[in-house]
């Protein structure tokens, strides 16, 4: 089967970076599906694992953790899954990714397909919506609403970095199935209509200063904070604006956060990491099977879109060395995808 990976950590802009490879195809056994992909999409995951997390000498390293594909075969322990369904996954950071045609992955951590979305579509969801519904329900603990109640609650949400893949899903679960006011941050004006188009309910800049903004909204002190990046540069701001008892969910990886700071007015702290369940074999890891065939359902609904911004073409070395240094000038919009091979 045909495959796209990586021998050894080099800048993107090198042709060795990624290559096309040549791999036997994998044998589905116990609970795994094995899935020809279809579609993908590329996630800051990839290039971090590529600079940071290289193979053993001699040995190839396969990326991706975003796809669309259909199931081929299933191992014997399988039993939410049949050959021919069509499905939407992140997949496992401990085990060969979605760069390839043909991979296995747990069923638990696989979701049906939405029916409304092209596979291109679809590709763009599963990671950022996984950590998305595990940012604000598992560890902001907002409260959840049944799709198109649109009842306001006391919650107050900002989202720093909201144009991005995260924060794209994380607005529209946010405003489809929860109450709270959405404040997202954009400072360039077409991630600024991108996040209006979403359903941010306002949108500040996140490069002036953060109080000024918020309290000229006049809509309350801050409840939750979802900081998708640059959290140490932002951390101080979030202290003052939050209300006591506030929660605050990151995703970005920091070297120096003060954290005694968040003591006095009771904050909690709170690390996402959307593979942790899988990397450990949690016991509720089927929780995000569910939570992508919630997902699916709220899109088939039109209570979600899919957050596309680009489509690269056909999934090869070449077209995912583009993606990974465009992710790495940190100036995308939405989520790139690769289609076919």
């Amino acid at each position: 089967m045909k495959a796209v990976a990586f021998t050894q950590s080099l800048a993107i802009t090198n042709p060795e970076a990624l290559v096309d490879i040549e791999l036997p195809q994998p044998v589905a056994s116990g609970r795994d599906l094995l899935i020809k992909v279809q579609a993908i999409a590329v996630n800051p995951v990839d290039y971090k694992v590529r600079l940071n997390m290289p193979p053993a000498e001699g040995e190839h390293k396969v990326m991706g953790w975003d796809a669309v594909g259909v199931v081929q075969a299933v191992g014997e322990a399988v039993s939410q899954f049949k050959p021919g369904d069509s499905v939407f996954y992140a997949g496992d950071l401990t085990r060969p990714g979605s760069n390839a045609e043909y991979q296995l992955v747990d069923e638990r951590i696989v979701g049906h397909k939405p029916k409304s979305l092209s596979n291109a579509e679809a590709a763009a969801l599963p990671l950022t919506a996984i950590t998305a519904w595990e940012i604000l329900f598992e560890h902001l603990a907002i409260q959840q609403q049944a799709a198109g109640t649109h009842e306001k609650s006391k919650e107050v949400i900002l989202m720093v970095g909201a144009a991005g893949g995260v924060g794209s899903i994380l607005i529209q679960i946010a405003k489809a199935i929860t109450g709270a006011t959405i404040i997202a941050t954009a400072s360039r004006q077409s991630s600024s209509a991108w996040v209006k188009k979403l359903g941010a309910d306002y949108v500040v800049d996140h490069s002036k200063p953060l109080p000024a903004q918020i309290e000229a909204l006049n809509i309350g002190p801050l409840t939750h904070v979802a900081s998708l990046n640059s959290t140490e540069t932002y951390f101080d701001s979030y202290i003052d604006m939050l209300a006591p008892f506030g929660k605050i969910a990151l995703i970005d990886d920091l070297k120096n956060l003060e954290i005694g700071k968040i003591k006095m007015k009771s904050l909690s702290l709170h690390w996402e990491f959307m593979f942790a369940r899988s990397m450990f074999n949690a016991a509720d890891m089927d929780e995000q099977s569910r939570l992508l065939n919630r997902v699916s359902e709220l899109i088939d609904l039109g209570q979600i879109k899919t957050t596309v911004g680009k489509n690269l073409g056909t999934i090869n070395a070449a077209n995912l060395r583009a993606a990974h240094q465009e992710l790495e000038q940190g100036r995308s919009i939405g989520k790139i995808v690769l289609e076919g091979f």
